[in-house]
């Protein structure tokens, strides 16, 4: 009974570790296209005024900007989201008894990619927080099944 149980606990790190590695990815995608969701955010701005014969001098725009940029910056979410992941697998290299700190560390993933999903600012920030939601998700249900 003691081995099948350490199988299966094997078994479940090496899952869970190859989706902490797909969230990684994940946040990795997000941070890298930021700049881009910044420049995309500033044209769209920058139209809008245009469209509406609303003239703005570009100290005003910028600061239209800026105030936006502060709506839709996910970068503390990416940290903590990545400390999170740091955290899971040193508790997992830790071992022992670490079921409900692995739950509590779900609960926090996902209350992340949540936020995330919220500020989100394009379709592919958003499709990223569904992803790392999905991958919490399947981790947290193993989860479950960990004293």
């Amino acid at each position: 009974m003691i081995a099948a149980r350490e199988r299966e606990g094997n078994e479940l790190k090496i899952l869970f570790l190859q989706r902490l590695e797909n969230m990684k990815q994940e946040v990795a995608k997000v941070r890298q296209h930021m700049p881009d969701i910044m420049k995309s955010q500033r044209e769209r701005l920058a139209l809008r005024f245009k469209e509406a014969k609303i003239e703005v001098d570009s100290g005003r725009l910028e600061q239209e900007i800026v105030m936006f940029a502060q709506k839709i910056d996910v970068s503390e979410e990416l940290e903590r989201i990545d400390t999170h992941i740091s955290e899971v697998r040193r508790v997992l290299k830790h071992g022992g008894v670490v079921g409900r700190r692995l739950d509590f560390l779900m609960q926090e993933l996902n209350r992340e990619a949540n936020t995330l999903g919220a500020k989100s600012a394009d379709v592919d920030t958003t499709r990223a927080s569904v992803e790392l939601k999905v991958l919490i998700e399947q981790v947290r249900e193993q989860v479950q099944n960990v004293e």
